[in-house]
């Protein structure tokens, strides 16, 4: 019976996939249709060309082709596997993709452990310590994250850890002047700290406050309430009774931040200049590269979709006490 549960849940949201990559299709290519953008202009850049080659680029690009023809023959091209050409890249929108969204993956993955980890840590103290000042100061630490810009805080830590301290690299994922075949794991990682741990802070606040709210819950239960009767008290009640039961709630909730994390990622990798694709897809709006900046839009909806998917799993299947406790309040 499970595993028809899951087949059926998983027929349902892959549906709920197709329809809503169709959704986001039409409306990006719509809202790419009313910009004034003119491909053979971005394509040729300050070259001159003859206007017999203008008309065959023409052609190529489908300038002149009626925008629902147009749109069919990209999604036909989609569904082969061709995202098309880059225009400010001169190559595959895919391998464009796949070069860019390694390093954000590598970023994102690094901020979503990060900001995961020390959120949760927070938050079990100020649960553990609630009413106290432990618990103020974090609460307030909390408040100023969440009312922080991302931009902002991304600028504030590039002039003190990078520029007056020199702690870090000022930009970029790689040094400049070396051959990607001479750049080693530790120039990455010494690239990727500042970034990662700026984008980390950014989802700190979210669930140190939520974890603390569990907590607080969990631990006026009546279950823990038996065990302090019984002489479990302090740290060792917290983790066998409070941790372990708000541990699910945080993970799956850290899951259905993935739009917000992709979004800080955009902002956080153009301050830093960081190759991922959150600074491509920038590149691409402010150059013109729709078929780059239609490529971004498609895999960064699967990513998104991918994470809430996770988290519903979570939710679904793996602890239905989160379910019933909502279905409670």
């Amino acid at each position: 019976m499970k595993n028809k549960k899951f087949g059926v849940f998983i027929g349902k949201k892959a549906i709920k996939l197709i329809f809503l990559l169709v959704i986001v299709s039409i409306a990006s290519f719509w809202l790419v249709e009313q910009a004034p953008i003119d491909p053979v202009k971005v394509y040729i850049g300050a070259m001159s060309i003859t206007p017999e080659q203008k008309v065959i680029l023409e052609e190529y690009w489908g300038v002149n082709t009626p925008a629902r023809e147009k749109y069919f023959n990209w999604v036909g091209s989609i569904l082969k596997g061709d995202l098309g050409d880059s225009l400010i890249y001169r190559m595959p929108v895919s391998d464009v993709i796949k070069e860019r969204f390694t390093a954000s993956l590598a970023l994102m993955a690094s901020a979503w452990l990060l900001s995961g980890i020390l959120g949760f840590i927070l938050g079990i103290a100020a649960g553990m310590k609630s009413g106290t000042w432990i618990d103020k100061a974090i609460k307030t630490y909390c408040y100023i994250l969440l009312a922080t810009p991302t931009f902002w805080l991304a600028l504030i830590m590039l002039l003190v850890f990078s520029v007056y301290l020199g702690w870090f690299p000022i930009g970029l994922g790689v040094p400049l002047g070396i051959t990607n075949e001479d750049v080693t794991f530790l120039d990455r990682m010494k690239h990727l700290i500042l970034p990662a741990i700026t984008l980390s802070l950014l989802g700190v606040a979210t669930i140190a406050m939520f974890t603390r709210e569990k907590l607080i819950e969990v631990m006026s239960s009546d279950y823990v309430l038996f065990a302090k009767a019984r002489g479990e008290s302090g740290l060792s009640l917290v983790l066998r009774h409070g941790v372990r039961n708000v541990a699910l709630p945080a993970i799956t909730l850290q899951f259905l931040g993935f739009s917000e994390l992709f979004g800080g990622a955009v902002l956080v990798e153009q301050v830093f200049s960081y190759p991922g694709l959150g600074r491509a897809a920038v590149e691409a709006g402010l150059r013109s590269d729709v078929p780059l900046l239609l490529g971004i839009v498609i895999i960064s909806t699967l990513f998104v979709f991918i994470g809430n998917l996770i988290a519903d799993i979570i939710y679904e299947f793996v602890d239905p006490r989160i379910k019933q406790q909502e279905m409670k309040t």
